[in-house]
């Protein structure tokens, strides 16, 4: 459910909002999207194994989820920027409360689908 939640989400704020999406923002798509089909596939076969396809997907996520959030609110890391083009990944089109912004949000659901996938992870066969 946090997948098809993360993937609405953006394309919410991109579609609707009309928010171009930057670099890191695109690679996090790439992260998120397939995991919608692969989780429901899954979900419809009851297939536990799922584990194993979704977990590198979701960790690679926590780490360009949060390098994304780090350069948005760390100014030190504003030198390391790798977008060269178009938006800049160090943008914020939200800041709601002073710390929530795009990348934050993929953040928490990439960690939800991690704990998610750890857990069945460790349920018995």
């Amino acid at each position: 459910m946090a997948s098809v939640i993360a993937s609405l989400g953006s394309l919410y704020f991109s579609e609707v909002l009309q928010f171009v999406p930057c670099t890191f923002c695109w690679y996090q798509r790439i992260l998120m999207y397939p995991m919608v089909i692969l989780l429901g596939i899954a979900f419809y076969h009851q297939d536990f194994r799922i584990t194993r396809y979704i977990l590198p997907l979701s960790i690679l996520g926590v780490f360009v989820s949060g390098y994304h959030y780090a350069l948005q609110k760390i100014p030190a890391l504003k030198a390391f920027e790798t977008c060269s083009s178009g938006v800049p990944c160090s943008g914020q089109y939200i800041n709601w409360l002073g710390f929530i912004t795009i990348p934050l949000l993929a953040l928490m659901g990439f960690v939800i689908i991690t704990i998610c996938m750890l857990i069945i992870r460790q349920q018995p066969k």
